[in-house]
């Protein structure tokens, strides 16, 4: 039998229990690919991290598992895993990780953790989505009038289906459709997701605004739509629509997310005028624990 340790952390919160929590294996090292998708399965988390020893130039390697696949880079466990590593290693207040999506830097101050998106290279990938706008409107319980924009999927580390609409009070009476999933757009990667968002403040044609409310819709395994408190890697999607999109540069975004479930969160976006995407948000360690698992 062997034992592996695991701690639990909060991301994004303000409170013991707000945020996002995530489940990080300190020492992945034995497990096989089919563990790592048990255990993320066993917790039914929107996403575990499993720690592994770094091929290359980086404090570790991470890999990152929701309860149906896995991912090449998520915003919460890239903070969280860091917060954890920081701890285990005492490395100090700069980690870069290795994720399938590329190197990811982060840095601290006390215990608000930041990232840089891993860009692919030439900047955001943006592409339209085959449904029509009328269509995706319908599956998330609105009307094309609710629209700000033309949905689109971006990608600045993984790809999601950005929604814009022009209200934080649309935003809030979204209900999406399940009879409608199998319709929903798929990915690349084959998720079928949306990240609702608006300005919570009109600033106009070029700048999208200072405070911005958005929601977070995934299929859940088998059928259904599970909602996500706090989404980083669709925070840094939000930056890539804003580049892709003219909004002005530099930026800064303090974006809500979470609430609608019971767990708010608290995500700080900047875009710096070179279209570097950093997203930042607090981390909180709930506690540790061990898990045993027959050979």
């Amino acid at each position: 039998m062997a034992d592996y340790a695991f701690s639990l952390v909060n991301v994004f919160g303000q409170t013991a229990f707000g945020g996002n929590p995530l489940c990080v294996f300190e020492d992945a090292r034995g497990l096989t690919d089919e563990n790592m998708q048990a255990l993320a399965v066993q917790f039914n988390l929107s996403e575990t991290a499993f720690i592994l020893p770094p091929t290359g130039d980086a404090t570790a390697r991470v890999r990152i598992f929701t309860p149906m696949t896995e991912l090449p880079f998520a915003g919460h466990p890239a903070l969280g895993t860091a917060h954890v590593l920081r701890d285990l290693l005492a490395c100090g207040d700069t980690i870069k990780l290795e994720m399938r999506a590329g190197m990811v830097a982060l840095e601290a101050r006390q215990d608000d953790w930041v990232f840089t998106a891993p860009m692919p290279q030439g900047g955001p990938r943006t592409a339209r989505p085959l449904a029509g706008k009328a269509d995706i409107a319908a599956m998330l319980g609105l009307s094309v009038d609710d629209l700000l924009d033309e949905p689109l999927w971006v990608n600045t580390g993984s790809e999601q289906l950005l929604v814009p609409v022009k209200t934080p009070d649309i935003v809030r009476r979204v209900q999406p459709d399940p009879s409608q999933m199998a319709r929903w757009p798929v990915s690349a990667a084959g998720r079928r997701n949306a990240y609702v968002f608006a300005p919570v403040e009109s600033a106009g044609p070029t700048r999208f605004g200072q405070r911005a409310l958005a929601r977070y819709f995934m299929a859940k395994p088998g059928s259904g739509v599970d909602e996500d408190p706090g989404t980083g890697s669709a925070c840094a999607n939000l930056g890539g629509w804003l580049i892709a999109t003219g909004r002005e540069l530099p930026t800064h975004v303090k974006v809500e997310q979470g609430a609608s479930i019971g767990r708010p969160c608290l995500l700080q976006l900047e875009v710096k005028r070179d279209q570097t995407i950093r997203v930042g948000g607090r981390v909180m360690t709930l506690g540790r624990g061990t898990i045993s698992l027959q050979p």
